[in-house]
């Protein structure tokens, strides 16, 4: 049954029975008998289709939602018991925003110093698409922000604030400055994070609140693309201020630190929400 309502997850995430059967290492006509059954075993049609996938059926919808609760279960069952006999053992997977990987790094070490059987995959992706891969099972937990957009009904370990700095050159006309509100950018050549990224829209609600337009001459979804264009040339980015030193370091780089006029964004891990709580989310964080 279990294998079954996977099977099932896997087409709906990908809306394709081919990629949905090679996500799982199996046949497509494998899956498909594997669905064929499901349906009969529960007396409803999942999915519409005739020669492809054309979307779930009204029961389709209400089931994917009970499927992901009992795969997601049966998953965190399996792992207690193999921990009861073994000790914390498997592979873990993180999908981290990008201006949190340094902190990824740091909590998977500190993680595999106390379970030193684990291993990791870690991640980089926007806030918006570890919801959508938590929510497909993709991942057991992800690193992201929990307070500034709706994370729905999740489990949330708050790891730290997000404090921003400017990076730039040495021989830039505020490489000497202390401090600096974030008005004093009107005009800079900035490198940021593409809109798509949280970070980014954030970055924006401090600069609207200071009267700034912000002049973004170049975006990535790369936090080492914006720090190598400040290298090359006279731009400037915005960074935390834990990635700044960890991609400053070594350079002839300055990091400057930028006035807070709104709360500090708040980091965490999050994950599905489950009772118990499984041993990801009460790992050493």
């Amino acid at each position: 049954m279990i294998h079954k309502l996977e099977m099932f997850i896997a087409v709906a995430r990908e809306g394709h029975f081919g990629r949905a059967a090679e996500s799982l290492g199996i046949t497509q006509p494998t899956l498909s008998t594997g669905i064929k059954q499901l349906e009969e075993m529960l007396g409803v049609q999942l999915i519409f289709r005739g020669h492809r996938y054309g979307g779930l059926t009204p029961e389709g919808q209400r089931a994917l939602i009970w499927a992901r609760q009992l795969v997601g279960d049966a998953r965190a069952f399996r792992q207690e018991m193999r921990t009861a006999r073994h000790g914390l053992t498997g592979h873990v997977r993180l999908a981290v925003i990008p201006t949190a990987l340094t902190w990824a790094a740091a909590l998977s070490a500190r993680f595999s110093q106390v379970h030193p059987n684990l291993e990791f995959t870690i991640l980089s992706r926007t806030s918006a698409e570890i919801l959508t891969m938590l929510e497909n099972l993709e991942i057991d937990a992800g690193i992201s922000y929990l307070d500034n957009e709706p994370l729905g009904r999740v489990t949330t370990v708050p790891i730290y604030a997000e404090r921003y700095t400017l990076v730039c050159r040495s021989d830039h006309a505020l490489a000497d400055r202390d401090r600096l509100a974030w008005a004093d950018l009107a005009g800079c050549r900035l490198c940021l994070l593409t809109p798509d990224m949280q970070n980014r829209r954030i970055i924006n609600q401090n600069f609207m609140e200071a009267g700034v337009e912000p002049e973004a001459r170049v975006e990535s979804n790369s936090t080492v693309v914006l720090v190598a264009h400040v290298l090359q040339g006279d731009w400037v980015t915005i960074l935390p201020a834990d990635m700044a030193r960890f991609l400053s370091a070594g350079t002839d780089l300055r990091i400057v630190a930028l006035q807070e006029q709104r709360a500090a964004p708040s980091v965490g891990l999050v994950a599905p929400y489950r009772e118990p709580h499984t041993l990801v989310t009460r790992g050493p964080w």
